[in-house]
């Protein structure tokens, strides 16, 4: 049996130390018996073979400490299953007091020095600690491993074979029982009834149905009307003044800086943030409260977003410094509209027409869970009629509150944005629409130049003053990529809600003809990917949402 190449003995002894050293990284065993083999045959110097060995497994364990201490952990801190932090403080009592014999243990038993050594980096055992005790258990080891192969030469390796082998299976199979027991116990069942059950009512209620279910036949119908009309990228020609017409990558305040000097009493004023670091932007937003009165709560958004990504209700200035420390996209802060009820307008006007018209209205409904006083947030959320069935989207929201407890008649209100990705309530609200809400939506959309198609999302406190066209604040407005949101209610039928679909892009697409006729471009698809690639960079940073 050969473990290191022929003619070994003829290389240089740095050759041959740094080719031990470097074996060590990848079967630490064989390099080890390979140097006491060659230590048997005379070939070898002691130090030459000790040190290498020794080293490049001290090494290679402490490599393993450190991925898992400042890899793995950091990534745990920043990810949703932070939520579980009380378990792993409890791991780190117990490898705490067993760590030292563990660790010297997992040096003797093949198979067990991997995962050993990441969960001791993961539980953060002191540095010092581990170095010193993998150290000495790596000294000892190595001159075990090279004074028996020296002595007994070949024989040591089958031995050695026969030993990972065996040893390894009986590690397994001890390890897989434990973990078996130890899940078994600590199985919640009825929970994991009801979280069956709520993944199989997502997939029969189509409106929690993922967007790659949902949108193929909305896809399809978009090609059809892009052969129909002679442009698949019209719809980037529906809102002229718009960048792209709101189909990707426009800038929110720009909508919002339009619509406050336009109409500007309908209208919850916004301004960017100055600055590029975390410290400049606070500066920013403090100046900026101060000049327009703005006062807590607030809203900060990103300037770029879709389906209410990183909407955040702030209410004071230690949760805006964390809002600013998590991204470095550009922010808007924006007035907070109270309402507290909020619509989705969809309104359209075709470039030659006079007046325009409303498509659709949906009410937004925003959920709540009371509490009973012994059952935690999350509990609540996963016995909740709807919110089981998104319990993600809101345990997520609430990862720092899962295990809180709400006193008996406590409400606690699930999600801030009105979208319905977030987890609001759509509710079809066409008994909203009157003459007079019909000539005041029509009459804000005139004064914008070159708006065509979109939905506006609107705060209001009266039922009666929006019905009359008045006392409302416009938080946002959508153009051609928004949705006729009045789809999702859950009394709707699936084929209504495509039918509503269909219609919204025919007349997306017919509007963006009608405007290419009248001189606008509609955007390269190069162009329309670009914005999109620049979109997905950015939220990949946003907060959670509210």
């Amino acid at each position: 049996m050969e473990l290191l190449p022929f003619a070994f003995h003829l290389w240089p002894s740095y050759a041959q130390a740094t080719t031990l050293f470097l074996g060590t990284f990848i079967l630490e065993d064989v390099a080890a018996i390979g140097a006491g083999l060659l230590l048997a045959a005379g070939t070898l110097g002691w130090a030459t073979a000790f040190w290498p060995c020794f080293l490049g497994i001290w090494l290679g364990d402490a490599g393993l400490y450190a991925v898992a201490r400042y890899g793995g952990r950091e990534w745990f801190e920043r990810s949703r299953f932070k939520s579980s932090a009380d378990r792993v403080a409890r791991s780190e009592r117990w490898f705490a007091r067993y760590g030292s014999a563990i660790l010297v243990f997992s040096r003797l038993v093949p198979g067990a020095r991997l995962p050993t050594y990441l969960a001791a980096g993961f539980l953060r055992v002191p540095l010092k600690r581990f170095l010193l005790v993998t150290g000495a258990a790596s000294l000892v080891w190595t001159i075990v491993v090279l004074l028996l192969t020296q002595a007994v030469g070949e024989a040591a390796v089958a031995w050695v074979r026969r030993w990972q082998h065996g040893a390894l299976a009986i590690v397994a199979a001890i390890l897989g029982a434990y973990l078996l027991v130890r899940l078994l116990k600590r199985i919640d069942w009825p929970r994991v009834k009801g979280d069956v059950s709520a993944w199989l009512g997502r997939w029969v209620r189509w409106e929690f149905w993922p967007g790659w279910l949902f949108y193929p036949p909305v896809a399809l119908h978009c090609l059809r009307l892009g052969w129909k009309y002679g442009g698949f990228t019209l719809p980037t020609a529906a809102n002229p003044g718009i960048f792209s017409s709101g189909l990707v990558g426009e800038s929110k305040h720009a909508i919002l800086r339009e619509l406050g000097a336009k109409s500007p009493e309908f209208t919850a004023e916004a301004e960017l943030l100055a600055g590029t670091t975390a410290e400049e932007r606070l500066v920013s937003l403090r100046e900026i409260c101060l000049r327009r009165n703005i006062e807590y709560p607030f809203v900060l958004k990103p300037d770029l977003g879709q389906r209410g990504a990183g909407v955040k209700v702030i209410r004071d200035e230690e949760q805006a410094r964390e809002y600013l420390r998590q991204t470095n996209a550009t922010l808007l802060v924006q007035r907070h509209a109270p309402g507290p009820h909020e619509v989705g307008i969809f309104y359209y006007r075709f470039p030659n027409e006079t007046h325009g018209r409303i498509f659709a209205v949906t009410e937004k409904i925003f959920p709540v869970i009371v509490g009973d006083g012994h059952s935690t947030i999350a509990e609540l959320i996963r016995r909740d009629a709807r919110a089981r069935f998104i319990a993600a989207k809101y345990l997520e929201r609430f990862a720092r509150r899962t295990d809180e407890k709400l006193a008996a008649g406590e409400e606690l209100r699930l999600v801030q944005a009105g979208n319905h990705a977030q987890g609001c309530i759509f509710r079809n609200g066409l008994r909203l629409i009157t003459p007079e809400l019909t000539a005041r939506i029509d009459e804000i959309s005139r004064r914008l130049n070159g708006f065509y198609i979109g939905r506006y999302d609107i705060r209001y406190a009266s039922e009666s003053d929006l019905r009359a066209g008045k006392n409302f604040q416009i938080i946002e407005l959508n153009g051609a990529a928004a949705e006729a949101t009045n789809i999702y209610d859950a009394r709707n039928t699936l084929s209504a809600a495509y039918r509503t679909l269909f219609q919204q892009w025919e007349l997306v697409f017919a509007i963006g003809a009608a405007n290419r006729s009248r001189g606008a471009q509609p955007m390269k698809p190069l162009d329309i990917w670009r914005a999109w690639r620049g979109f997905c960079r950015a939220a990949q940073t946003y907060p959670i949402a509210d």
